[in-house]
């Protein structure tokens, strides 16, 4: 059977999935999880849910899915060792460096990877299963049919999203919040900035959309799946997700809920979703709701671009508004009780909130013959009082149900079970015997237990079956239930309650014990080292070059003229060209010819259909001799260590942000490595000292906040949702920006694959602080020329090879110099901040 995994980021959270009806939870201790803003578990917090959870069944899964600082690895290591302990079921992670420090102090602890490790391919996965993976989350931008072609060619499981909020960007590779806010999505601390408004502008800043979209143009709405669950289970999924830890419990438990049934009904073959479940689904949350990449792209349909939070049910329209008394008479579409919270989406001045205090039900259509109500149901005309004035057929939406909340909240706050486990109880009386109690389960486990007092003749009133079978019965807040009942007793015998009580008890707590048993798992041995040391290849450096990144050959020349020491070439056009085989070849000869040395580059996102082109064009490129390969996610660093002999570099996007993360990488390969840009100078510094690889940093360009399946000018301006598009990203000759409430305006590019990138407002430049990189060790300074023209690529290089030059601090004439070459548009991403 599938099994439903469900969020917590609460106790009552965890609750509320369990009794619900959740095979699995993943939740989060307070360290390393990626929502920090959770309340998660502290470890006495971990240690009562992994009990809870199985002793019914469930699984425990711990978020450790952030990219880890070295300083912090010899704590992870002892909150690995902790996690192991306690039994909980396998940690999800999306940091390489955490999975081998997971292997080596907590080896038997199942290491599944997290949908932040951006896995959208076979390749990818068949990766993971080698390096010991035993489930992988695909990213929510995969299909249905590349989960079926993933799972029919894999041995490890397969985990994919099912409900909940989407991310815009692949997930893994946002770095939005990180660059323009300082709170990184990567380490937990996401701020969401793809909720806010912005304008989809050109160079002359006109607004493209105007009154024809709104202005969350970043905002997906939330994914629902419900109706395509026996496709999903059929494809071979092990697992499906719903996203949830931000949530409150209450919605975990209808979400859960009316997931599990319909799971159930599929296995009944009788696979059925109610318009209660779609309703409940809606009430609790809902953006409006999309099937995402699923059974192809949605465009716009995709997109909650007018509204970036719930939007509720709903409920009617307003028929007129009394100012005078403040009461508005609306004709309901839907249900309205006392308790419920709506919101009217009034046409001028946005949204107006209110609780329902009262309800009057209007019995013929005048309002001098009203009935106050507890609920009224859809046709019926009600009025309630609304303090803020609200319009003639405005619509109006249910954002809080109050007897679905209070439904939901039985799951989680009554103190008692809800679903509990069948025991068969038999007792066994006799005098000059103990009392013995034994309970069986519905799975075969058992509890006994008998009593310290030897039964006695009873002078006044022996036990009896209905006696002993009331005490036996109370179980309460156990997580068992009676279910069949056999006595013996013989003669007429008295035992005092207290003591049937006291071996019921403990009846209990040995069936509890032995169903716990099965997840014990064997002892660790002594605590594993985990310091790295310094590798003494790495104490001398040879000199930092200038790498520099293009998509075209006349980029190419440029940089070359100016004295590019490496050539980072092809992988995705910013321009949406199509790079030949050809121009790699014409690419290799020129550089070569030169005396320098190129990469050629891979694309980021290389969607499942693409992997056979791209092995056959691996296997084509290398007859060109290129001096390295240079890969962006796990599955091309498989592919390429396995078709080609050729070097290895990754780039930042496969996240190197320790030393752990550095030797996995190297094990697996690579030759070289560009650091994470969320990495600060005395953490580059650090690494620098213990690296076993040449590292590399960026220095320069308008960095990539985002890539995504999702296009906003496709969406918007291409009509993407008909099933084709109009590609204005090649035939409008425009320029495309979003532009946010500030007035900075994000570049937006799409890319020959029809990936969006949306790139930082502000060009990254470190150019007077260059030398201090060159002084730590780094073997390469990289400037991303993509976005640039070539005369200002040209005269970007020759200034980093100036300053690359220079020694001790800088003149004054140095700096100002600089300053007058950056201008005000910069920004020196985390290398002085960092990231929290």
């Amino acid at each position: 059977m599938v099994e439903l995994l469900a969020p917590a980021g609460s106790r009552e959270s965890l609750i509320a999935a369990i009794e619900g009806g959740a095979n699995a939870v993943y939740l989060a201790g307070t360290m390393y999880g990626a929502r920090a803003y959770a309340d998660n578990f502290d470890e006495a917090g971990l240690r009562e849910a992994v009990k809870m959870a199985h002793l019914r069944n469930v699984l425990i899964n711990v978020t450790v899915n952030t990219i880890i600082d070295d300083k912090e690895l010899p704590e992870l290591a002892d909150y690995l060792r902790f996690l192991y302990k306690i039994g909980v079921d396998a940690i999800l992670v999306q940091d390489l460096g955490v999975a081998k420090v997971a292997k080596k102090v907590a080896p038997g602890l199942p290491i599944h990877a997290s949908t932040q490790m951006t896995v959208h391919n076979l390749d990818g996965v068949l990766a993971l299963e080698k390096l010991g993976f035993s489930r992988v989350v695909l990213s929510r931008e995969v299909s249905l049919e590349t989960i079926k072609h993933i799972t029919a060619n894999c041995n490890v499981e397969i985990e994919v999203f099912v409900h909940g909020a989407l991310c815009v960007c692949y997930s893994g590779q946002c770095l939005m919040s990180s660059l323009i806010g300082g709170r990184s999505g990567n380490r937990g601390r996401c701020a969401q900035p793809c909720r806010l408004p912005y304008t989809l502008v050109d160079e002359q800043d006109n607004d493209l959309l105007k009154k024809t979209a709104g202005k969350y143009l970043l905002s997906p709405r939330d994914l629902k799946t419900i109706e395509l669950l026996p496709e999903l289970i059929e494809a071979g999924v092990a697992s499906l997700k719903i996203e949830g830890r931000m949530k409150r419990p209450e919605y975990v438990a209808i979400v859960v809920n009316n997931y599990r049934q319909a799971i159930d009904s599929y296995y009944a073959n009788a696979f059925q979703v109610t318009d209660r479940n779609n309703h409940d689904l809606a009430q609790i949350f809902n953006r409006d709701f999309t099937t995402a990449y699923l059974l192809g792209k949605q465009g716009r349909n995709m997109m909650s671009d007018r509204r970036p939070n719930n939007r509720g049910v709903m409920v009617g329209r307003v028929a007129e508004y009394d100012r005078s008394q403040g009461m508005v008479t609306m004709r309901l579409s839907g249900s309205l009780a006392v308790g419920d919270q709506v919101d009217f989406w009034v046409k001028v001045g946005g949204r107006v909130t209110a609780t329902v205090k009262e309800l009057t039900l209007v019995k013929d259509g005048k309002n001098h013959n009203l009935v106050p109500v507890e609920q009224a149901d859809a046709g019926m005309l009600v009025t309630f009082p609304v303090e803020s004035p609200v319009y003639a057929h405005d619509r109006v939406f249910k954002v809080y149900d109050y007897k679905l909340m209070n439904w939901a909240k039985k799951f989680y706050n009554t103190g008692a079970p809800v679903r509990r486990i069948g025991v068969n109880v038999a007792i066994r009386a006799a005098v000059g015997e103990p009392l013995t109690v034994t309970m069986v389960d519905e799975e075969g486990y058992t509890g006994v237990a008998r009593t310290d007092f030897i039964g006695e003749e009873a002078q006044k009133r022996p036990l009896s079956r209905d006696i002993i079978e009331k005490q036996v019965a109370r179980l309460g807040t156990t997580v068992f239930e009676l279910n069949e009942f056999t006595c013996d007793i013989v003669g007429n015998v008295m035992v005092p309650m207290s003591e049937i009580n006291e071996a019921r008890r403990r009846a209990v707590d040995m069936l509890e014990s032995n169903r716990l048993a099965r997840y014990e798992r064997p002892k660790l041995t002594a605590s594993a080292h985990i310091v790295t040391e310094a590798n003494e290849m790495r104490t001398s450096n040879t000199g930092t070059g200038i790498a520099v990144v293009v998509d075209t050959l006349e980029k190419l020349q440029e940089a070359l003229f100016a004295g590019a020491d490496w050539i980072v070439f092809g992988g995705e056009s910013y321009s949406h060209e199509a790079i030949i085989p050809m121009q790699y070849e014409k690419a290799s000869y020129t550089v070569h010819k030169a005396g320098r040395k190129i990469d050629f580059n891979t694309p980021r996102i290389i969607r499942d259909g693409e992997q056979e082109a791209f092995h056959s064009w691996l296997k084509t490129v290398a007859r060109y001799k290129p001096d390295g390969i240079n890969v962006h996610n796990i599955g091309s660093l498989a592919a390429a260590r396995e078709l080609i002999d050729i070097p290895i570099h990754t780039d930042y996007s496969l996240i190197a942000y320790n030393n752990k993360a550095l030797e996995y990488l190297k094990d697996m390969g690579a030759a070289g490595v560009v650091l994470s840009p969320e990495l600060n100078l005395p953490q580059i510094e650090a690494l620098a000292q213990t690296s076993p690889l040449p590292l590399a940093c960026v220095v320069e360009g308008n960095l990539e906040l985002m890539v995504s399946e999702y296009c906003v000018t496709g969406s918007f301006l291409g009509a993407l949702h008909t099933g084709k598009c109009a590609a204005p990203c090649v035939n409008s000759g425009k320029k495309f920006y979003l532009k946010d409430r500030k007035d900075m305006r994000f570049p937006l590019v799409m890319d020959q694959y029809c990936h969006m990138h949306l790139l930082n407002s502000n060009r990254l430049s470190m150019l007077p602080h260059v030398m201090k990189l060159r002084d730590m060790g780094i073997s390469q300074i990289r400037i991303e020329g993509r976005y640039m023209e070539p005369r200002q690529l040209k005269e970007t290089i020759a200034n980093y090879k100036e300053y690359l030059q220079l020694n001790g601090e800088l003149s004054e004439e140095k700096k100002s110099k600089a300053m007058l070459i950056e201008g005000s548009d910069i920004t020196r991403g985390h290398y002085f901040r960092g990231v929290l």
